[in-house]
């Protein structure tokens, strides 16, 4: 089963179309940091979704924690330089429904 974590409030609700296509899916709470990812899970982790580029500070503490995580930006906003490397897709949401995102994740 894919297990992903979802960082950010994900007003879009990629985490619900995620769980609706059988992903297993927690949350990092606050900001995303070390502890919330840990407690969210991370370390065995498939999929870490960002929300709020606001918390892209969370993708490279969850690659340390899980260097083969795959990191999906989905937000609007451009993310910080630092993170852009370690994201393997950034999709707009007003581009492309949750569902078909997570159609493709999942």
């Amino acid at each position: 089963m894919t297990r992903a974590i979802v960082v950010g409030s994900d007003p879009n609700g990629i985490g619900e179309a995620l769980a609706d296509r059988g992903v297993e899916v927690a949350r990092a709470t606050g900001t995303g940091d070390r502890e919330a990812l840990t407690d969210a899970g991370v370390e065995g982790a498939d999929l870490l979704v960002v929300t709020d580029a606001g918390l892209a500070t969370s993708i490279p503490v969850a690659r340390e924690l899980t260097p083969d995580i795959k990191v999906v930006a989905y937000t609007g906003n451009s993310l910080p330089e630092f993170a852009l490397a370690s994201a393997a897709l950034i999709v707009d949401p007003d581009l492309m429904s949750p569902e078909t995102v997570a159609e493709e994740l999942a």
